[in-house]
């Protein structure tokens, strides 16, 4: 068993309070309506909001960056190198509005997809000894999964299948999660190792139950970018989800992007979970025993492969 980090794989006790869903490096200005958005390049910057996540005992951030959306396997190495903080490192493609024209995404066949990961997650990223520790995030632009969308689906289902590393969907505001359950499911994909991603854009207790039902993990990756009433309201939904025993199916992060969002730039940083919905969580009377499993074992296990290379 191991933890697959962007400095080598680790022993899965080595990872403690993890954010599941985070991005570093993101570029998301090319497409019309998202030219506003500032990115950050600054590594120092970076560095610090690293170290205040791991003031607040954090151990680990996996990147859910694709290729195609900015990822820098180096300079996540060398920032993990200079934080200490382990850091995991994604492969695989967006939505469909993000897939580069020269990946031919429309016209090669899904197993040929997944070869062109299984050989990045095998022996890393370019010629880097850098290797993907997830997949992800990959789902559809909306409520639908177009035919490109779904060969990046079973792509990566594919590639999960050969090498044992966890999928991170994207599923925004609608049940579509359930449609990438079924396509997975369809593709042989072990569900207690699929995360699906933004839960919290819809925040129905039916729709997050029936994710958990089928093994797989509820992902509450925007926790802080809607406060007040909606975060009242995730974390009633959480106390919920705990009362009727799926603690086990749930996950929490903050998908963060732009530097705007950063605390040094005045936003919610890497810490607003720690320092604000875990406290809400603890106020609904819901146990540290609880929470650990939450934020320490459920990334660990989804996080942990257990195949011989």
């Amino acid at each position: 068993m191991f933890v697959q980090t962007v400095r080598g794989p680790v022993n899965p006790d080595e990872i403690g309070f993890t954010l599941p869903a985070e991005h570093f490096y993101i570029k998301l200005w090319h497409l019309p309506g998202r030219e506003a958005l500032w990115q950050l390049e600054d590594d120092d910057v970076f560095a610090g909001e690293v170290h205040g996540f791991k003031e607040h005992g954090g151990s680990c951030i996996v990147d859910t960056t694709p290729a195609c959306m900015g990822r820098k396997p180096e300079r996540l190495k060398a920032m993990s190198e200079r934080t200490g903080v382990h850091i995991v490192m994604a492969t695989g493609w967006y939505t469909e509005a993000y897939l580069p024209p020269e990946d031919r995404v429309d016209i090669t066949y899904a197993s040929a997809l997944a070869d062109r990961l299984i050989q990045e997650i095998h022996n890393g990223v370019g010629s880097t000894d850098i290797r993907p520790g997830v997949i992800g995030e990959f789902g559809p632009t909306g409520d639908r999964i177009s035919p490109a969308e779904e060969r990046i689906h079973r792509a990566s289902a594919r590639a999960h299948r050969a090498t044992g590393i966890a999928l991170v969907t994207h599923a925004m505001h609608s049940e579509v999660g359930l449609d990438q359950l079924d396509l997975l499911e369809e593709e042989g994909v072990d569900l207690t190792k699929v995360a699906i991603g933004h839960c919290d854009s819809w925040p129905f207790l039916e729709y997050w139950r029936r994710i958990a039902e089928r093994g797989a993990f509820v992902l509450l990756d925007n926790i802080g970018t809607e406060m007040g009433r909606h975060e009242d309201r995730l974390a009633s939904l959480v106390r919920a989800m705990v009362d009727k025993g799926y603690e086990r199916n749930l996950l929490l992060s903050h998908d963060m992007g732009t530097a705007a969002e950063l605390r040094y730039y005045g936003g919610r940083g890497f810490v607003h979970l720690a320092e604000s919905f875990l406290p809400r969580l603890r106020n609904l009377g819901i146990p540290d025993s609880v929470l650990n499993t939450i934020t320490m074992e459920n990334p660990r296990r989804l996080l942990a492969v257990d195949v011989q290379e």
